[in-house]
């Protein structure tokens, strides 16, 4: 029975000193936040509190306009630090028309702050700045300022296009260049371009609706529409680009695994002085009858060791849509894989 005892003492010596080195590494810090700008930092019902907590090991206590953070000294200073840059970023750069970009720009500083990001203010436009959100981005955005052609593949969500979009219209604001020129190939995606109403212009149109939709994302649409009538921002089918040399333009073209072998080559070599390229797609995607048909990938093969042109390849880690968005990938992905291991058994 003393045996016992003793035994029981002694766990309860080493519980207790293991409970005290617990505690020696937490640290506790409470930040108070302006009442006319509590709802931004909490959220709605503490939304953004519960965000806190699921993507720092933090525990986090809302009392008045205050918040008591628990946890390491390094996921206090990522949360704190995130909260200061919000609260600066928006009394700067985040107008009122959208309020709920001051929830994302919180989500991502946490997120950044977590991977030791540099942060790259890449547009400053008339609503908002666009800072990339993983490493990946961070990458494109600084390349998009540096490199003269551009390819960018990966799957949906990953900022291609809307960040290459970004880009352009804050060199555009910077008069680093006379225009933009925006593009697509006016595949047909199992509906009939000839069977759609309308002349030309309004038959393409709907092809590249997603280039406009980026655009007015960056811009009022008033102005956009004003520098797309004075042709400071061209928006138009890749057959458009024949025969024509781009000078002092800052050109993207978008959904390229639809574009062929000779129709890249044929947007590269419209290249002229002054003039950036950029190339976007998801290989995964073709919309063209045979896949081998896409020249996006072969074209990467063919011009990937000349200098000045960089490859940016995006992964899932690197989508920041919805979440559904990269859970619908994964299992298309897992279906292929399955696909492809069945074909290759019957083989």
């Amino acid at each position: 029975m003393l045996i016992g005892n003793i035994n029981n003492l002694k766990n309860k010596i080493i519980n207790k000193s293991a409970a005290e080195s617990a505690n020696n590494n937490q640290n506790s810090e409470i930040i108070s936040i302006n009442n006319n700008e509590v709802l931004d930092i909490f959220g709605i019902n503490n939304e953004n509190i519960k965000f806190f907590e699921k993507t720092l090991p933090i525990k986090v206590f809302q009392k008045g306009n205050q918040l008591h953070i628990r946890g390491e000294k390094k996921n206090i200073n990522i949360l704190r630090n995130a909260i200061f840059r919000t609260l600066n970023d928006d009394k700067k750069n985040i107008s009122n028309y959208d309020k709920n970009a001051i929830q994302e720009n919180l989500k991502m500083h946490i997120l950044n702050e977590k991977e030791n990001i540099k942060n790259i203010n890449i547009t400053k436009t008339h609503k908002s700045h666009v800072i990339g959100k993983s490493k990946m981005q961070n990458s494109y955005l600084d390349i998009l300022q540096t490199k003269q052609v551009i390819f960018a593949i990966g799957p949906a969500g990953t900022g291609k296009t809307f960040l290459a979009v970004a880009a352009a219209v804050s060199q555009l604001l910077e008069n680093k260049f006379d225009r933009i020129i925006l593009s697509r190939p006016a595949v047909e995606a199992g509906e009939k371009l000839g069977f759609l109403p309308g002349d030309l212009k309004e038959k393409v149109d709907p092809y590249l609706r997603p280039l406009y939709d980026s655009l007015y994302d960056l811009m009022p649409a008033e102005l956009a529409m004003k520098k797309i009538h004075s042709t400071e921002i061209e928006i138009a089918p890749l057959a458009f680009m024949r025969g024509r040399t781009l000078n002092n333009s800052f050109v993207i073209l978008d959904e390229a695994q639809n574009a062929t072998h000779n129709q890249i080559k044929m947007f590269l070599t419209r290249c002229g002085k002054n003039s950036r390229m950029v190339v976007t797609g998801d290989p995964s995607q073709t919309d063209l009858n045979k896949r081998s048909d896409s020249g996006l990938l072969r074209s990467i093969e063919i011009l990937k060791e000349i200098e000045d042109i960089a490859i940016i390849n995006f992964g899932q880690k690197d989508i920041v849509r919805d979440e559904m968005v990269t859970k619908i990938i994964n299992a298309y992905d897992s279906y292929d894989e399955q696909l492809n291991d069945l074909f290759d058994q019957k083989s």
